[in-house]
């Protein structure tokens, strides 16, 4: 078979102006599924598909090693992170996240939640219209800093969340957005880790059990300790995704505006409804554009060349928009998935593949698990939306609904 050679021209510049239409718009163009590429002055071909999925998360053909630009590590994951790992010391740094995904350990999180829920709604009638994202980030930071022992003051909760909403919102732009992202950062990083040296020195505690505990103990293949720094990094590590399903809860509520007769079932407590709606919130609407690693030799994948050391792509956004994966895939139906084994590589707005062997976000169960419960929640909420600008750009990455979700709960 003939391999297409890549294109002498960059992408950057039209990655810049079409954001998440990017690839999806680069394939249609060509009449391909696989496009070679430049991006960054950097070779790079682009799957999509389960197939693609599937060859991009063997770790024989990928790695995340060194692939991670330094503006990301710097802002969204962290430098030295598991995210930066591959192989036996990506499973070994993965061990300090399981004990809290068993079904125990997810539900005391929605439970805590749930309770924060409770305790902000309940002043939402006497503040007058509030922007969903924001208390949604609150409602998280204060339920997830109890469940991974963090001790954080209620007065510190929205400054906190504040800079964990930074930490996403600036990871893929080099302006302002970026540069705040960087500022928070190093401001949490030092925090934690001035935490960690006063634990492991016997001047605080941390809560028996906790994943701060679990961090502050937990040594690497190597046999060494975490520096205290990235020991930070990994903590942030369970806190910001989790704090990120924001963004997904005013999706939630975009979508209950616009298609509110799902508002019915998930007010009922329709389990399997409440788990589609959740699934079809992270199909349907925009989260991460693409996620990238580098070839580990030279490669072919659908008759295109991928040389060793290349940048390898899996456009996720349009994958999950793919017609030959979802039938009518820009409308908005949970129905789809009533019923529906999900293959580990077909819906991947978090990736795919295992996530206890893989480089699958190991926090999505945690994601699904919040969207139900907040959905739920704003289904039962008796609230309006006043006249805002509820557009969301594609070209904004990561995007989000632009108002933020302003809503207005009567008193009484």
């Amino acid at each position: 078979m003939t391999s297409r050679a890549a294109p002498v021209l960059d992408n950057t510049l039209r990655l810049a102006i079409e954001g998440y239409g990017w690839l999806p718009n680069l394939r249609r163009h060509r009449g391909v599924r696989t496009v070679a590429t430049r991006l960054a002055g950097m070779r790079a071909t682009a799957l999509c598909g389960p197939e693609a999925a599937a060859f991009f998360y063997d770790e024989d053909h990928v790695r995340r090693h060194g692939a991670l630009p330094e503006p990301i590590q710097a802002t969204l994951f962290g430098k030295g992170a598991v995210h930066t790992l591959d192989g036996l010391s990506h499973r070994q740094r993965k061990e300090v996240f399981w004990p809290l995904l068993d079904a125990a350990g997810i539900a005391r999180l929605v439970e805590l939640t749930n309770d924060s829920w409770d305790t902000t709604a309940a002043t939402w009638p006497q503040r007058g219209p509030v922007v969903l994202f924001d208390e949604a980030s609150r409602i998280i930071v204060r339920a997830v800093s109890r469940w991974t022992g963090l001790p954080l003051d209620e007065a510190e909760v929205a400054s906190f969340a504040a800079d964990m909403v930074t930490l996403v919102d600036g990871f893929a732009t080099a302006g302002p957005r970026h540069w705040r992202a960087r500022r928070a950062r190093h401001r949490r990083e030092k925090w934690i880790a001035d935490l960690v040296v006063q634990i492991r020195n016997g001047e605080a505690a941390a809560p028996v059990g906790s994943v701060l505990e679990r961090i502050v103990v937990h040594r690497d293949v190597d046999g060494e300790l975490l520096d205290p720094r990235l020991a930070a990094v990994e903590l942030i590590n369970v806190i910001r995704p989790t704090v990120a399903v924001s963004w997904f809860v005013a999706y939630a509520a975009h979508a209950l505006h616009r298609w509110p007769a799902n508002r019915k079932p998930l007010a009922e407590g329709d389990r399997a409804y409440t788990e589609a709606f959740a699934h079809e919130v992270r199909r349907f609407y925009p989260f991460a554009p693409f996620i990238g690693g580098k070839a580990v030799r030279d490669l072919v994948w659908d008759g295109v060349d991928i040389p060793e050391g290349s940048m390898v792509l899996l456009d996720l956004y349009g994958q999950n928009h793919d017609p030959e994966v979802w039938t009518d895939p820009y409308t908005f139906d949970p129905q789809r998935f009533i019923g529906r084994v999900i293959g580990e590589y077909e819906l991947v707005p978090q990736g795919g593949g295992d996530p206890r062997s893989g480089h699958r976000c190991p926090g999505e169960q945690i994601t699904v698990a919040l969207l139900e419960a907040f959905s739920v929640h704003l289904a039962r909420l008796e609230h309006t939306l006043p006249e805002q600008d509820l557009s969301i750009s594609l070209q904004r990455i990561p995007a989000r609904v632009r108002s933020g979700v302003v809503i207005a709960v009567p008193e009484g």
